[in-house]
């Protein structure tokens, strides 16, 4: 317990960071038109797909137990991040294409 106060203490400012970007990305996706949702989504998960690579580098590199399981639940988290994103787009794109005519 000591191990995670004084991991929260040193990096208090990451912890605000990632607080603003949160509420900078909520802000931010509620502005953006449905139209734009499917190209922008199929960039989020080219991005995160750098994000899991990224996390499962640094897992590679833990030494801890505490950062061993946080970097597993970041890599678990965004693979499911990553196959959702793909499945939502792929059934958005199926409403764009034209439906076969049955004689």
């Amino acid at each position: 317990m000591e191990q995670v106060l004084e991991f929260i203490s040193v990096n208090k400012e990451m912890f605000y960071l990632v607080a603003l970007m949160i509420f900078l990305g909520i802000e931010l996706i509620e502005k953006v038109p449905s139209v734009l949702h499917t190209p922008l989504m199929s960039g989020a998960n080219a991005i995160h797909g750098v994000v899991i690579i990224g996390a499962i580098i640094i897992l590679g590199e833990a030494t801890d137990t505490v950062s061993k399981i946080l970097g597993f639940i970041a890599v678990v988290l965004g693979t499911l991040n990553v196959v959702g994103g793909f499945v939502v787009t792929d059934r958005m794109l199926d409403m764009f294409k034209k439906k076969k005519k049955q004689n």
